[in-house]
């Protein structure tokens, strides 16, 4: 879906670079030094307009928290809610995430979240699928060796794609949804804006996986 330009975005960001990263490059193996002080750090990929990386920073406050998103527009708008009330362990890139091994070093990250990301239903398109091979490698590259990956949909095709994908990959699977709002892990979730839009129209996926040591 092509997303709308705003204006104000450029400027907005520009303003707020103690908040977001323009250039991930030059912190490649220092993303510590971006926070108030040095903690576990996980990362979204597809932050959105951010309201999922938001709460779980505030939940979280012994965690760094890093949102990545690729759309000005909508990056802006996430760092925007953001500042009505910030808080020290998160920051923003706007980079595309499927980069994540370019500037995160080997095992520096502890959790990778995949919330929503666009299904690319067509076959042709199956590598572009943030669950793809290609993707997993660059996930594996930057986790810790315990390092988990947390993904939701409310796509059947791509959540049994990512299943397999996972599995094909060799994978150690944590844990298993079909419906994850009427299991016992849906009163500690923390939806994105998508989840809370769509979820009355059909259940949401969700699997957490590890890459095997």
């Amino acid at each position: 879906m092509r997303v709308r330009k705003k204006p104000w975005a450029e400027p907005y960001i520009k303003e707020h670079q103690e908040y977001i990263v323009l250039d991930p490059q030059s912190y490649l193996g220092k993303w510590q030094d971006r926070f108030a002080k040095k903690q576990p750090l996980h990362v979204e990929i597809g932050t959105g307009k951010g309201q999922f990386i938001i709460q779980m920073a505030k939940k979280y406050p012994d965690v760094n928290f890093i949102g990545i998103e690729l759309q000005e527009s909508v990056i802006a708008t996430a760092l925007r809610s953001f500042l009505e009330d910030p808080t020290p362990n998160l920051q923003f890139v706007l980079t595309d995430g499927g980069d994540v091994n370019e500037f995160f070093t080997a095992h520096e990250i502890e959790k990778i979240y995949l919330n929503f990301s666009d299904p690319w239903p067509k076959t042709r398109h199956a590598k572009r699928r943030l669950t793809s091979p290609g993707f997993l490698k660059s996930y594996q590259d930057v986790l810790k060796t315990d390092g988990e990956i947390e993904f939701k949909t409310d796509n059947r095709g791509l959540f049994e794609y990512s299943l397999g994908s996972f599995n094909n990959y060799g994978m150690q699977f944590e844990y298993v949804s079909l419906d994850l709002h009427k299991s016992p892990e849906a009163e500690d979730n923390v939806e994105t804006e998508y989840e809370q839009k769509f979820s009355p129209q059909g259940p949401i996926y969700k699997l957490v996986a590890k890459f095997n040591s």
